[in-house]
C-alpha cells in the first residue's frame, strides 16, 4: 500500500531550525510542511510590510530552509510547501528564487495567490461588513486583509510540477492536505478523505506538539527536551495515517500526546470548519501500534461551506509595559500601591497634556497566582514578584506619557526593587487589531503559477459547497454508574486526564482527555460546562460550552470571551489561554477509590 511521509517542520513563526534539519537529514519524508502563520503573526508582519516593500513574510523559510538545506532537499527528492507568503507572498518568492540561484540548485517554485484581499476594503465597507464576533463595522484603514485559502490550488502547483509551493494565507492543515490531494488524487467531494487529512495537518502543524512537546505529562519527557523529534504524518490513500517521528530522537508519541494536539484550538469537534470539508473529529481514534507510532482513524467529512473566513488587520492605538522585581516585606501590597501610583501619576500627566484616558490598563503581579482564580487559590505573601503594569492608549503620546512617568518613579515610590528586564523607560509599540468576517468563496479567484507561469485547474469545482449536512448531535449524558457501598475519593483532575489549551481570537478552548476511558463519566459529572465556567470564572467568560469525543474519552470545553479581547490586543498576562488547561487539572473530581488501582501517576498517592 502506498504510504506518503510528511515531515511538520515549523509550527510558528520563529520556530527552531532543527526541525528542517532534523526531518531532512533523519525523517525519510517526500514532503516537509511549514505553518508560519496566526493572526497575531500576521499583525506582526503587517506592520513589517508597513515600513519596507520588501518584507511581510516569513524571513526564516528562507534563512533557515532553503539557503540551508537547498542541496540535500534536491538531491533527496523532498518537497517542501509553507505558508511563509505571510502578506508579501511576491517578495518571499523572489528571496525564494535568489537564495536557490545562490546555492547554485534548480528547484521549481510554485505560488498560490489570492487570499490578499486588502484591495477591496472600499468595496466591503460599502456593503457593511461586520466584524463576526463583535459586530464592528469594518474600520477606515486597513494594515492587511487575507482570506484564510485551501489545500486544492496547492496541489495544483503540485500537479504541474512545483518543488516548493509557496503561499500567503491558507488554513494552517492546508499545506499537508495539498500534498494529500496531489499524492491520491483526492476529489472535491471526498469529504471522509479531505477530513482525515485535514486531521493529519492539524496533528503535525504545531511542531512538537503531538510528539511530547508542551505534553500535562512533562516529567516522562524533559529529559528529551534538548533533543525532541518533529512530527512525521504517515498517510494511506484511504485517509488513514500513523503519527510518529524520527528515529532515534527525543519525545514521544502515544495517544495521549497525539491527543492534546488533536483537541488544541478547536470548538466544536463536529465542525472544525476549513476550506475545503467540515470536519468531524468527535469519532476520532487513536490507537499505539508500536513505540512511537500512533495509528488515527475514524475521522468524517461532510460538505464545505460557501464562505471563507478572511481576518483583516487594522491599527487601534498603542501599548507599552512596565516591569520592576519588588522584594521584602509586604511585597504584594506595596507592589500593588505601587502600580496604581504609576498609573496615577501617568493619569495626571494626560490630563496636563490635554489627552484623553487609557483605553484600558492592567496590573500584574506575578509570581502571586496572578493567573488565577482568587477563589480556589489566593496570592501568597510572597516575599519577591515582579511588578508589570500595560497600558492601551490611543495615541503613541498618551504611552509615552506612560513610560516616562513608569521610569521617573524610581525615586520617589517603592524600595526594595530592581529592574526585571532591559532597563530604560518602557517601548512603546503599535497595536495591530485582528477584524475577522465571512466572504463567498466565489469572488476569490485563486491564482496559481510556476516559476511565474500561470497554471490552469478546476477553480469552480474546488470552491463549490455541497449541501450542508447537519451532524448527529452526540448525547450529553455519560453517567458515572456506582454503587452506594463504593468509597468516592477526591483527586485532582490531573491524576485522571490530561489538557490542553489554546486561543480561537477572543475565545479559549480547553481540551480534557482521560488517562482511561472508565474515567470519563466521573470527569463528565464534576466537569459541567457552568462547573467549568466557575472555575474559570476569573477570566471573565460568561459562556462555557460543552462537547464531547467519544472517540478520544475527551471533553472540549469552549470559552467565551474570555482573553481580554484577543492575542493581539489583550493586556492580560497569558493573551492566548496557554495556561487555561493547568489551571482547570487542579479541579477536584470525585471517584471510586477502587478505580484508582494500579494507576501510575507522576503526583503520588492519594
Amino acid at each position: 500500500m502506498k504510504r506518503v511521509r510528511i515531515g511538520g517542520a515549523a509550527g510558528y513563526w520563529g520556530d527552531t531550525a532543527f526541525g528542517p534539519e532534523q526531518l531532512v537529514q533523519q525523517g525519510d519524508v517526500q514532503y516537509l510542511v511549514f505553518d508560519y502563520l496566526a493572526e497575531v503573526t500576521m499583525a506582526i508582519l503587517a506592520k513589517a510590510r508597513a515600513k519596507g516593500a520588501q518584507a511581510g513574510y516569513a524571513t526564516d523559510f528562507v534563512t533557515q530552509v532553503i539557503r540551508p538545506h537547498a542541496a540535500e532537499i534536491k538531491r533527496r527528492g523532498i518537497r517542501v510547501i509553507a505558508n511563509a507568503g505571510g502578506v508579501n507572498l511576491p517578495a518571499c518568492a523572489q528571496a525564494i528564487r535568489a537564495a536557490l540561484a545562490e546555492a547554485g540548485v534548480d528547484l521549481k517554485v510554485g505560488t498560490v495567490e489570492g487570499d490578499d484581499l486588502l484591495d477591496r476594503a472600499e468595496a466591503l465597507r460599502a456593503v457593511g461588513t461586520r466584524e463576526m464576533f463583535d459586530g464592528r463595522p469594518l474600520p477606515e484603514k486597513l494594515a492587511s486583509c487575507n482570506a484564510y485559502l485551501g489545500a486544492f490550488p496547492i496541489a495544483a502547483s503540485l500537479d504541474a510540477g512545483a518543488d516548493i509551493v509557496v503561499t500567503g494565507r491558507v488554513v494552517d492543515s492546508a499545506v499537508t492536505l495539498g500534498a494529500l490531494i496531489h499524492e491520491f488524487g483526492w476529489k472535491p467531494e471526498d469529504w471522509d478523505r479531505l477530513a482525515a487529512g485535514t486531521l493529519a495537518g492539524h496533528l503535525i502543524e504545531c511542531g512538537c506538539q503531538a510528539t511530547g512537546g508542551n505534553f500535562t505529562d512533562w516529567e516522562s519527557v524533559a529529559g528529551d527536551w534538548a533533543r525532541m523529534g518533529f512530527p512525521i504524518a504517515e498517510c494511506a490513500a484511504d485517509g488513514s495515517f500513523v503519527i510518529t517521528k524520527p528515529e532515534g530522537t527525543g519525545g514521544c508519541v502515544t495517544p495521549l500526546s497525539v491527543g492534546e494536539q488533536l483537541v488544541y484550538e478547536i470548538d466544536d469537534p463536529q465542525a472544525y470548519l476549513v476550506p475545503d470539508v467540515t470536519c468531524d473529529f468527535s469519532g476520532a481514534r487513536l490507537v499505539q501500534e508500536a513505540p512511537d507510532r500512533v495509528h488515527v482513524s475514524g475521522v468524517r467529512g461532510r460538505p464545505r461551506t460557501a464562505s471563507y473566513k478572511v481576518c483583516a488587520t487594522h491599527d487601534d492605538g498603542f501599548r507599552a509595559s512596565f516591569l520592576q522585581t519588588i522584594t521584602g516585606f509586604e511585597a504584594p501590597r506595596r507592589a500593588r500601591a505601587n502600580g496604581e501610583a504609576i498609573l496615577a501619576v501617568a493619569r495626571r500627566r494626560l490630563e496636563k497634556l490635554g489627552l484623553p484616558d487609557f483605553l484600558d490598563t492592567a496590573i500584574h503581579l506575578i509570581g502571586c497566582n496572578t493567573l488565577w482564580n482568587p477563589a480556589h487559590f489566593p496570592p501568597p505573601e510572597a516575599h519577591e514578584l515582579v511588578l508589570r503594569v500595560d497600558v492601551w492608549h490611543a495615541r503613541h503620546s498618551g504611552c509615552e506619557a506612560f513610560s516616562k512617568e513608569a521610569a521617573g518613579a524610581a525615586l520617589s515610590m517603592t524600595t526594595g526593587r530592581c529592574a526585571a528586564g532591559p532597563t530604560g523607560r518602557p517601548k512603546t509599540t503599535p497595536v495591530v487589531r485582528p477584524f475577522s468576517f465571512l466572504f463567498p468563496k466565489s469572488e476569490v479567484p485563486v491564482r496559481v503559477a510556476v516559476d511565474g507561469a500561470s497554471v490552469a485547474y478546476d477553480w469552480a469545482a474546488y470552491v463549490r459547497a455541497g449541501a450542508p449536512v447537519p451532524a448527529a448531535r452526540l448525547a450529553e449524558s455519560c453517567a458515572p454508574a456506582s454503587s452506594a457501598q463504593e468509597e468516592l475519593v477526591s483527586v485532582p483532575l490531573r491524576r485522571l486526564a490530561v489538557a490542553r489549551s489554546g486561543d480561537k481570537g477572543d475565545k479559549s478552548n480547553i481540551g480534557v482527555i482521560a488517562r482511561r476511558a472508565e474515567f470519563l463519566p466521573w470527569i463528565a459529572a464534576a466537569l459541567s460546562a457552568e462547573a467549568v465556567q466557575a472555575w474559570m470564572a476569573h477570566t471573565g467568560t460568561p459562556r462555557v460550552e460543552r462537547f464531547l469525543l467519544p472517540g478520544l474519552n475527551a471533553l472540549n470545553f469552549l470559552l467565551h470571551d474570555a482573553l481580554g479581547g484577543g492575542g493581539a490586543v489583550s493586556l492580560r498576562l497569558d493573551v492566548q489561554g496557554k495556561t487555561y488547561a493547568q489551571q482547570l487539572l487542579h479541579h477536584p473530581v470525585r471517584v471510586p477509590r477502587a478505580l484508582l488501582e494500579n494507576l501510575k501517576s507522576d503526583y503520588g498517592d492519594l
